[in-house]
């Protein structure tokens, strides 16, 4: 069973881009978001969740 997800963020337009593949650890923090693969890959980024398709492995932010 796969418990990953791909997170997009979604930018003014709505167009969603991929952000990270494989996010298996995501921390809200203050005004931002840690996240972090499968692969060891780290980021942080000033956004807030809008969606969490869980089903469909699919993490939006805006």
């Amino acid at each position: 069973m796969m418990c990953e997800a791909n997170v997009y963020l979604m930018d003014a337009d709505g167009e969603e881009k991929l952000l990270m593949d494989a996010v298996d650890k995501v921390i809200p923090q203050e005004e931002k978001i840690y996240m972090e693969n499968i692969y060891g890959e780290r980021k942080t980024v000033k956004a807030r969740i809008k969606e969490m398709h869980l089903v469909d492995h699919r993490i939006i932010l805006e």
